[in-house]
């Protein structure tokens, strides 16, 4: 049974930083590509960061310069390190598994964690 489980989120104002985590269960950590997605109320979910199994990353250009992704795979876990948050970063974040290697695609979502960045 895959399961993602999302922690971290909490309330913060605006210029702070928040750390996000993700630990994964039930698959092979090192085959699956690792992203945090978000959704703000009345908008549609949408990518923030990705990181490869081999560990290149990609962000969306709201986040680049102030979001880091990185993962260990040692304990089947990725982060989003939040600095430098905005009001306009509030939403639910939620972590996906995207499997990469060894096998046809496949993804699983986590059940999401609220950050809110007051102004």
């Amino acid at each position: 049974q895959v399961q993602l489980v999302e922690s971290g989120g909490g309330l913060v104002q605006s210029g702070g930083s928040l750390r996000l985590s993700c630990a994964a269960s039930g698959i092979i950590f090192n085959n699956y590509t690792m992203g945090w997605s978000r959704q703000a109320p009345g908008k549609q979910r949408a990518m923030v960061a990705v990181i490869l199994p081999g560990g290149s990353t990609n962000y969306a250009d709201s986040v680049k310069g102030r979001f880091t992704i990185s993962r260990d795979n040692a304990k089947n876990a990725v982060y989003l390190q939040m600095n430098s948050l905005k009001p306009e970063d509030t939403a639910v974040y939620y972590c996906k598994a995207l499997r990469a290697l060894g096998g046809p695609p496949s993804s699983w979502w986590g059940q999401g964690t609220q950050v809110t960045v007051s102004s």
